[in-house]
């Protein structure tokens, strides 16, 4: 895929990657916090400003510097001998997104967790962006403003005493005659200013200036609830720039973003005996040119696409995309490692990536026999589904990402590992790394896989990774800790850049 459109191309091999930077790195043997886990990372449209949630409700942006202090022309460029800086991001400000709240009319706890965040469209220097936990959805706004200074004050600071007296007038030249109300003094800020013998000759109105510094401020400029009886897993925004849908297991809804007291119901998936539910809503996302269209996963392994042009209520998808290859040994775990955790459409829409606990797989939008790749990452792992089950662990719902040409698509395992594999037909590109200063520690020398048939189109059904070992990473190493694991990554829309986030760190590197 050239450009994440509809054509196909070759990469140049596999990316030597690179750690960038490092944000909220914990020191040996120190204890995370629960609220400082990231659970949301996205960037947004331009890749020059970065977004995390966390379990606490906050929200932090970043922005990145390096592209801000490039100059010259490509002549000048053209003449360096040193490489092209990485990508370099700084803090920019954060904000409590959401609070935790106790629904009382269900008896229920909702936590302040960001689940999701999703940039908007900038707009006058303004940034835009929607973030959601369980029930409540917040749009944002960010914008740069001056500070605001109040000058000319009739104290003079320069003669506050040590031990906490009242500061006299600027324009009193008695000091030590100054006394309180009561005719003594008290060490106490909180009294009343104390006048000099004959009173002050002037006073004079402080003034506001605004400086030419400025500071970020977040401002929530609108709020929709009350329209999920169910946790909400995603909200995506629409291309038009107007419109945005949520959904949580059962439903999707439509918003418009300036209308925050009324949403549409477009999808619902509710039967009408809550006992003959046999699947619910993963992950929703709305096609990124086609503002008509959107697909949603559920927890059968399947993805559909709808029209919102066929009826107000969406009961029928236009396309389906199953996996029909029959596994080779129906077991207990089958129904439960098919459940799609995320899916992303690729730059161009004519791509869907999506993730189950074992595998990612690219589908064609226009071909919906089976997945045209499959992306084997937790095959080791088999044999130890019972453990992964009783530890809750193959319930860990996985996030994915693509490269914005393409190329490559990514996503996160245990151990604080991601791998990246590369989707041009023929390609075998496989690289695990880690979340650390050294990603590339775990790597070992693997032998040469067998070479495939050249593929003619993408639309080729391949099944890459089934090589691993039948225990270890993915990488002959034969443990994995459960405990630390990688779930939400990003990867930056224009360039080979990738940001993960480990526990409360955050993570960037770049190829």
């Amino acid at each position: 895929m050239k450009g994440g459109g509809d054509d196909v191309g070759d990469s140049s091999g596999p990316l030597d990657w690179r750690f960038s930077q490092v944000f909220g790195e914990r020191s040996a043997g120190e204890e995370v916090q629960e609220v400082d886990i990231i659970s949301a990372i996205e960037f947004d449209k331009s890749g020059d400003h970065l977004a995390t949630g966390d379990r606490g409700g906050r929200v932090v942006l970043f922005e990145r510097t390096d592209s801000k202090n490039a100059s010259g022309g490509r002549k000048d460029l053209e003449g360096t001998d040193y490489p092209v800086r990485h990508p370099e991001f700084r803090y920019k400000t954060e904000f409590q997104s959401h609070e935790p709240e106790f629904d009382y009319l269900k008896s229920l706890e909702i936590e302040e967790k960001i689940n999701k965040i999703r940039w908007s469209q900038a707009a006058n220097g303004a940034l835009f962006l929607l973030s959601t936990n369980d029930k409540t959805i917040k749009f944002w706004k960010v914008q740069e403003k001056k500070i605001k200074k109040i000058c000319d004050i009739n104290t003079d600071s320069s003669t506050t005493l040590g031990n906490g007296s009242v500061p006299t007038s600027t324009n009193s030249k008695a000091t030590d005659s100054c006394l309180t109300n009561g005719g003594s003094h008290d060490n106490y800020l909180s009294n009343d200013y104390s006048f000099p013998p004959g009173g002050i000759p002037s006073l004079q109105l402080p003034a506001v200036t605004t400086s030419h510094e400025t500071s970020p401020v977040a401002r929530c400029r609108r709020v929709y609830t009350h329209a999920h009886d169910y946790h909400i897993n995603s909200i995506s925004n629409n291309s038009d720039g107007e419109t945005f849908i949520s959904a949580d297991d059962l439903r999707i809804n439509l918003w418009n973003l300036e209308i925050s007291n009324q949403s549409f119901n477009i999808v619902d998936v509710k039967p009408a005996n809550m006992e003959d539910l046999t699947e619910v809503i993963t992950s929703a996302e709305f096609h990124p040119t086609h503002c008509n269209t959107l697909a949603y996963s559920s927890s059968k392994g399947s993805i559909r696409l709808i029209d919102l042009r066929q009826s107000a209520l969406c009961d029928s998808h236009s396309k389906l995309f199953e996996d029909t290859a029959t596994p080779a040994s129906r077991s207990f775990f089958t129904e439960i490692i098919a459940s799609v955790s995320d899916i992303k459409f690729a730059k161009g829409g004519r791509y869907i990536l999506s993730r189950d606990y074992m595998t990612l797989k690219l589908w064609d939008i226009n071909m919906d026999s089976g997945p045209v790749s499959t992306f084997q990452v937790h095959e080791h792992l088999r044999p130890k589904l019972c453990d992964l089950y009783e530890n809750d662990s193959i319930f860990d719902k996985f996030e994915c990402c693509l490269s914005g040409d393409g190329l490559r698509v990514a996503t996160g395992s245990y151990s604080n590992l991601f791998r990246v594999f590369g989707v041009s037909p023929g390609s075998t590109e496989t690289t695990t790394l880690e979340a650390s200063r050294n990603p590339m520690r775990r790597q070992v020398t693997t032998p040469a896989r067998p070479s495939r048939p050249s593929l003619s189109s993408i639309t080729r059904v391949v099944r890459r990774g089934a090589e691993s070992p039948a225990n270890g990473d993915g990488n002959g190493n034969n443990s994995f800790d459960h405990t630390t694991k990688l779930l939400h990554l990003a990867w930056h829309p224009t360039e080979n850049s990738i940001a993960c986030a480990a526990a409360n760190s955050l993570y960037m590197y770049y190829a």
